[in-house]
Protein backbone atom coordinates (compact mmCIF):
# COMPACT_ATOMS: atom_id res chain seq x y z
CA UNK A 1 0.00 0.00 0.00
CA UNK A 2 1.47 3.62 -0.71
CA UNK A 3 1.13 5.54 2.20
CA UNK A 4 2.83 8.78 1.95
CA UNK A 5 4.42 9.34 5.70
CA UNK A 6 2.95 11.63 7.34
CA UNK A 7 0.00 12.51 4.77
CA UNK A 8 -3.50 11.84 4.10
CA UNK A 9 -5.30 11.82 0.74
CA UNK A 10 -8.03 14.03 0.42
CA UNK A 11 -10.26 14.64 -2.69
CA UNK A 12 -12.87 16.83 -3.82
CA UNK A 13 -15.85 16.24 -6.00
CA UNK A 14 -18.63 18.45 -7.08
CA UNK A 15 -21.68 18.23 -9.32
CA UNK A 16 -24.51 19.83 -10.39
CA UNK A 17 -27.70 17.82 -9.76
CA UNK A 18 -30.16 17.28 -13.13
CA UNK A 19 -32.94 18.66 -10.60
CA UNK A 20 -33.61 19.73 -7.08
CA UNK A 21 -32.70 17.64 -4.52
CA UNK A 22 -36.04 17.11 -3.43
CA UNK A 23 -37.16 16.49 -7.49
CA UNK A 24 -38.70 12.37 -8.72
CA UNK A 25 -35.61 13.00 -11.02
CA UNK A 26 -32.38 12.64 -8.15
CA UNK A 27 -34.76 10.67 -5.82
CA UNK A 28 -32.84 7.40 -6.44
CA UNK A 29 -29.52 9.29 -6.13
CA UNK A 30 -30.73 11.08 -2.78
CA UNK A 31 -32.02 8.13 -1.16
CA UNK A 32 -28.75 6.30 -1.14
CA UNK A 33 -26.96 9.07 0.07
CA UNK A 34 -26.55 7.61 3.63
CA UNK A 35 -26.33 3.84 2.40
CA UNK A 36 -22.97 4.75 -0.14
CA UNK A 37 -21.74 7.78 2.51
CA UNK A 38 -22.09 5.32 5.95
CA UNK A 39 -20.04 2.58 3.76
CA UNK A 40 -17.12 4.58 2.65
CA UNK A 41 -16.73 6.25 6.61
CA UNK A 42 -16.99 2.03 7.65
CA UNK A 43 -13.96 1.06 5.06
CA UNK A 44 -10.62 0.39 5.67
CA UNK A 45 -8.41 3.64 5.31
CA UNK A 46 -11.57 6.24 5.82
CA UNK A 47 -10.11 9.27 7.47
CA UNK A 48 -12.76 11.82 7.56
CA UNK A 49 -15.63 13.56 5.74
CA UNK A 50 -17.36 16.43 5.44
CA UNK A 51 -20.58 16.42 6.99
CA UNK A 52 -23.87 18.23 5.84
CA UNK A 53 -26.52 18.91 8.45
CA UNK A 54 -27.11 15.32 9.42
CA UNK A 55 -30.34 15.16 8.16
CA UNK A 56 -31.42 11.78 6.52
CA UNK A 57 -31.09 11.85 2.85
CA UNK A 58 -29.05 15.14 2.82
CA UNK A 59 -25.46 14.37 2.43
CA UNK A 60 -24.09 17.61 2.05
CA UNK A 61 -26.70 19.34 -0.36
CA UNK A 62 -26.63 22.45 1.87
CA UNK A 63 -22.98 22.94 1.41
CA UNK A 64 -24.08 25.40 -1.95
CA UNK A 65 -21.66 26.37 -4.24
CA UNK A 66 -21.68 29.93 -5.71
CA UNK A 67 -25.38 29.85 -4.21
CA UNK A 68 -26.49 26.78 -6.62
CA UNK A 69 -28.61 24.48 -4.52
CA UNK A 70 -28.05 21.97 -7.26
CA UNK A 71 -24.35 21.81 -6.85
CA UNK A 72 -23.51 19.24 -4.44
CA UNK A 73 -19.99 18.30 -3.25
CA UNK A 74 -17.98 15.45 -1.64
CA UNK A 75 -15.02 16.41 0.35
CA UNK A 76 -12.93 13.13 2.39
CA UNK A 77 -9.70 12.31 3.08
CA UNK A 78 -8.28 8.72 3.15
CA UNK A 79 -5.24 7.42 4.39
CA UNK A 80 -3.72 6.08 0.99
CA UNK A 81 -4.62 6.43 -2.99
CA UNK A 82 -5.61 2.44 -2.67
CA UNK A 83 -7.96 2.46 0.31
CA UNK A 84 -9.99 5.44 -1.72
CA UNK A 85 -9.26 3.86 -4.92
CA UNK A 86 -11.26 0.59 -3.58
CA UNK A 87 -14.14 2.39 -2.02
CA UNK A 88 -15.01 4.18 -5.62
CA UNK A 89 -14.32 1.41 -7.79
CA UNK A 90 -14.70 -1.84 -5.40
CA UNK A 91 -18.19 -1.17 -3.30
CA UNK A 92 -21.69 0.70 -4.52
CA UNK A 93 -20.47 3.15 -4.99
CA UNK A 94 -19.00 2.45 -8.29
CA UNK A 95 -22.76 1.40 -9.01
CA UNK A 96 -23.87 5.40 -8.65
CA UNK A 97 -20.78 6.53 -10.22
CA UNK A 98 -21.68 4.74 -13.88
CA UNK A 99 -24.71 5.90 -13.21
CA UNK A 100 -24.15 9.64 -12.93
CA UNK A 101 -24.98 10.60 -15.90
CA UNK A 102 -29.16 9.67 -14.77
CA UNK A 103 -28.83 12.61 -11.95
CA UNK A 104 -25.87 15.00 -12.98
CA UNK A 105 -25.44 17.72 -15.94
CA UNK A 106 -22.04 17.43 -17.63
CA UNK A 107 -20.32 20.22 -16.44
CA UNK A 108 -17.31 20.36 -19.39
CA UNK A 109 -15.03 21.30 -16.87
CA UNK A 110 -13.31 20.20 -14.00
CA UNK A 111 -15.09 18.56 -10.68
CA UNK A 112 -12.31 16.55 -9.20
CA UNK A 113 -9.71 17.19 -7.00
CA UNK A 114 -7.24 15.26 -4.76
CA UNK A 115 -3.75 16.36 -2.87
CA UNK A 116 -1.91 15.07 0.46
CA UNK A 117 -3.23 17.12 3.52
CA UNK A 118 -0.67 16.63 6.63
CA UNK A 119 -2.36 13.83 8.74
CA UNK A 120 -5.07 15.07 11.35
CA UNK A 121 -6.14 17.91 8.81
CA UNK A 122 -9.49 18.65 7.85
CA UNK A 123 -9.73 20.76 4.90
CA UNK A 124 -12.37 23.43 4.31
CA UNK A 125 -14.86 23.34 1.36
CA UNK A 126 -13.35 26.47 0.56
CA UNK A 127 -9.70 25.29 0.85
CA UNK A 128 -10.66 22.44 -1.52
CA UNK A 129 -12.38 24.46 -3.85
CA UNK A 130 -8.94 26.51 -4.14
CA UNK A 131 -7.32 23.33 -4.81
CA UNK A 132 -9.92 22.34 -7.74
CA UNK A 133 -9.40 25.87 -9.26
CA UNK A 134 -5.66 25.27 -9.30
CA UNK A 135 -5.63 21.78 -11.01
CA UNK A 136 -8.33 23.97 -13.49
CA UNK A 137 -5.89 26.88 -14.78
CA UNK A 138 -2.42 24.77 -14.19
CA UNK A 139 -3.15 20.92 -14.54
CA UNK A 140 -2.16 18.05 -12.57
CA UNK A 141 0.87 19.35 -10.13
CA UNK A 142 1.94 18.16 -6.50
CA UNK A 143 -0.08 20.79 -4.90
CA UNK A 144 -3.84 19.07 -7.08
CA UNK A 145 -4.27 16.50 -8.93
CA UNK A 146 -6.13 13.79 -10.49
CA UNK A 147 -5.94 9.90 -10.82
CA UNK A 148 -3.39 9.95 -13.75
CA UNK A 149 -0.76 11.77 -11.24
CA UNK A 150 -0.84 9.10 -9.48
CA UNK A 151 1.33 6.46 -9.96
CA UNK A 152 -0.24 3.63 -7.99
CA UNK A 153 -3.99 4.76 -9.02
CA UNK A 154 -4.68 1.80 -11.39
CA UNK A 155 -8.69 0.87 -11.68
CA UNK A 156 -9.51 4.68 -12.89
CA UNK A 157 -8.10 3.82 -16.37
CA UNK A 158 -11.02 1.58 -17.15
CA UNK A 159 -13.67 3.53 -15.20
CA UNK A 160 -12.43 7.44 -16.07
CA UNK A 161 -14.49 10.01 -16.91
CA UNK A 162 -14.54 12.05 -20.46
CA UNK A 163 -11.79 14.83 -20.77
CA UNK A 164 -14.58 17.24 -20.75
CA UNK A 165 -16.19 16.39 -17.63
CA UNK A 166 -12.62 15.14 -15.52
Amino acid sequence: MTVNPGYHLAELNIGRLLAPTEDPRVAEFMNALDRVNGMGKRMPGFVWMMEGSGEPGTGNTEAKIGGDAQVVSNLTVWESVETLEKFVWDTVHRQFYERRAEWFEVLGKMHFVMWWVPEGHRPTLDEALDKLALRETQGDTDAAFGWAWLKEAQRWKTHQCAVAAE
